[in-house]
């Protein structure tokens, strides 16, 4: 049985804000030390599919330098497929932006099709979760399936932010639709599908010639297979799985890691997460300083009289004295100087928080208002940034003068418009 894995890594992520400002959303870093394609990666390698295919679009430059050419996944081969990274071309026709997920993995099928797969495996690179891919291939060839749609079920609430499933009671699907507004249930598409190849070309093909298609497989290629009367089935997994496409999920997403026991266990040996690591020196924790139910990255450096609480530092954070750091996601060479406090925020990539700043609040009001700090910005000495702020990239003191009494209000937005999808 021959498997081709095709993720598709291509999302912009408006949600995320100043995270995917500069990266594509497979790219955003997570729980310290990896980056959130690195789950769908290992999932592949950890199921023993080693032929992977990822298909990226916007800002593609970090993904690619993280991956590579795959090593750390074991995935620097060629005779038993390996990795390949692609990205939208201009060929004899107009091929700009993919139209869409179908039109991702059809403009791009001689590299499907290469070494003959049996079956095509298609993934998301954006989606927090554990898998064994293997299982739910061997639920679609027991079930003789044309396709099958990995399903979870979902709140209710949160249900039409999904493709909802409805099935039979063998697990066919007798109905699927897309982001419904009025959901119908709450068994919701993962965004994994496994194909039967021949079956993938034919409906790609035949998606390419219908003007009026959307060229998605969620809007598109599973609905046309029901009303054809194909084979499509539904895998039910009751693991650990989340879309951290939006700021509050990405911040969720990490405060399940400090959950005892974990909502996901990165410490199982037996289901490694693999990533590319940079050579860092330890962590070092200076006199009393307090760390509680934290994940600290190498390299990062906790200050005297410290408080960090329920956080996650990514490597090469410094906190510095005397500082509290509460509920917090602090990136990569982030630097908070001394007397900063840093509640229910995230701060991205080499940001600095001045001298007795606070950035953000752990007061709950309504939503979870969560800050988020744009990376290389510098929120200068003295400044308060409230609760559910988006402050841009880049910005330095000069940036911030439109606020003479040095407090950006709640909700503000500042060199940096959140996108409403």
């Amino acid at each position: 049985m021959k498997v081709k894995a095709v993720i598709l890594a291509g999302g912009e992520g408006t949600r995320l804000a100043t995270l995917t400002h500069k990266r594509a959303k497979p790219a955003v870093p997570f729980a310290g030390k990896y980056r959130i394609i690195d789950f769908t990666l290992s999932n592949c390698v950890n199921s023993n599919i080693f032929d992977v295919l990822i298909l990226t679009q916007y800002r593609p430059h970090s993904l690619n330098d993280h991956i590579r050419r795959g090593r750390p996944w074991d995935l620097d081969r060629s005779f038993t497929g390996g990795v390949l990274l692609l990205q939208p071309f201009l060929g004899r026709r107009d091929t700009d932006w993919y139209a869409g997920t179908a039109d991702a993995v059809a403009q791009n099928l001689p590299f499907v099709r290469r070494g003959r797969p049996d079956y095509v495996l298609i993934l998301s690179g954006d989606h927090i979760y554990q898998m064994d891919y293997a299982e739910m291939l061997q639920f679609h060839s027991e079930n003789n399936a044309d396709a099958t749609v990995a399903t979870i079920r979902v709140p209710l609430d949160e249900a039409s932010r999904y493709g909802i499933v409805d099935v039979e009671n063998d697990l066919s699907v007798k109905d699927f639709v897309e982001k419904p507004p009025n959901p119908p249930g709450n068994l919701a598409s993962m965004g994994v599908y496994i194909f039967n190849y021949d079956v993938l070309e034919r409906m790609l093909h035949r998606d390419h010639e219908l003007g009026d298609s959307s060229h998605d497989f969620g809007k598109d290629i599973l609905p046309r297979m029901l009303i054809e009367k194909q084979r499509v089935f539904a895998w039910p997994f009751d693991g650990y799985w989340i879309d951290a496409g939006t700021i509050d999920a990405y911040w969720e997403a990490h405060m399940d890691l400090l959950g005892t026991p974990p909502s996901l266990n990165l410490s199982d040996r037996t289901w490694v997460i693999h990533t590319r690591s940079e050579e860092r020196p330890p962590v070092l924790i200076q006199r009393d300083a307090n760390v509680r139910d934290s994940l600290i990255a190498e390299g990062a450096i906790v200050s005297a009289g410290a408080l960090v609480e329920r956080s996650v530092l990514s490597p090469g954070v410094i906190v510095g004295p005397d500082c509290v750091v509460r509920e917090s996601i602090l990136l990569t060479d982030t630097c908070i100087e001394a007397g900063a406090v840093i509640e229910r925020a995230i701060i991205d990539k080499i940001a600095v928080i001045g001298h007795n700043a606070r950035v953000g609040s752990i007061e709950q009001v309504g939503d979870l208002g969560i800050t988020c700090i744009g990376k290389n910005t510098h929120v200068p000495a003295g400044f308060t940034v409230g609760r559910s702020c988006i402050i841009g990239t880049d910005l330095q003191g000069g940036d911030f003068e439109a606020f003479p009494d040095r407090r950006v209000p709640d909700g503000e937005r500042l060199g940096f418009q959140l996108a409403r999808r």
